[in-house]
């Protein structure tokens, strides 16, 4: 391994603020599971917490490793990063079915006096439920995964660390949203799939496809700032953004596309939707009683 690569890998700078607060989540999780567990460990096993505990550890990734240090010389390394925003944290999360045992892990005066309060808010609770639907989740995942890696807003993030974050924030919250639909956390109502749910995901990865594709033939840099910027791995930029589309390509339309198949076989299956009745058939009269 050469000095260079290794310096390179070897490049983390932790935030302080960003890391105790994945910590306080993970402790507060951790705990609502630990007491969920005694009444109801059906339905949250080990899985869910490894889930939750993946999430987070995802998000430490994308802030503190290597591919945020250098997001501003590779644009490899960005894409990578603003994969685990969008594609790993969220449904890893997603799937943990946080919001119990983060309630339950809290302490109750946070819980009476803060979120009970907005819990009884009914226009709150009519914003959620709008903005977790398909239409409004699908158009703000994709609006920010396209506006964000326009050359104009992408050079401004860039520029800027504060936009750097905004950007980030919303790859990371468009893609909660994004997912609900198709994960439905518990205690989440209508549970049941939809076959919606397969344009749903398949339109978005055409999205995905469109980009990489522009990325990979585009035949020159798209972002300036890798050009003018020293890369730390010797290749080209042209080539750093071929990689950087490839990727995106490969590993993005894999993460649509392994879900919009097994929802796919889910609603194919034979004995969806059917449930036993036990039918109590009254017994035919005897001839000649």
């Amino acid at each position: 391994m050469s000095p260079g690569f290794q310096s390179v890998l070897l490049n983390w700078e932790i935030p302080p603020l960003t890391t105790l607060a994945l910590l306080l989540a993970a402790l507060v999780y951790l705990r609502g599971w630990l007491l969920i567990g005694r009444t109801r460990p059906e339905q949250f096993p080990e899985w869910r917490l490894v889930c939750f505990l993946g999430g987070l550890s995802a998000l430490f990734v994308a802030v503190a490793s290597p591919f945020d240090t250098l997001d501003g010389r590779l644009l490899s390394a960005h894409m990578v990063q603003h994969f685990l925003f969008m594609s790993v944290a969220p449904p890893l999360l997603l799937l943990s079915a946080p919001q119990v045992p983060l309630l339950r892990g809290l302490p109750r005066i946070v819980i009476r006096g803060v979120l009970g309060p907005l819990f009884r808010l009914h226009w709150l609770k009519k914003v959620g439920r709008f903005l977790t639907s398909m239409k409004p989740a699908w158009l703000a995942m994709n609006i920010a995964y396209i506006g964000w890696h326009v050359p104009g807003a992408y050079e401004l993030a860039l520029r800027s660390e504060n936009w750097h974050n905004v950007e980030h924030a919303c790859f990371f919250f468009t893609s909660i949203l994004f997912w609900w639909p198709i994960l439905r956390p518990w205690p989440t109502r209508n549970r049941n799939l939809s076959w919606m749910l397969i344009p749903y995901i398949l339109t978005s990865d055409l999205i995905n496809t469109g980009l990489s594709a522009f990325l990979c033939f585009a035949g020159r840099p798209v972002y300036p700032s890798y050009v003018m910027q020293t890369n730390p791995l010797g290749i080209s930029a042209l080539n750093d953004q071929v990689a950087a589309g490839a990727f995106m390509w490969v590993f993005g339309s894999t993460v649509f596309l392994v879900p919009a198949f097994w929802i796919t076989m889910r609603l194919l299956a034979p004995n969806r939707g059917r449930k036993r009745v036990r039918v109590n058939l009254p017994l035919a009269p005897t001839k000649g009683v």
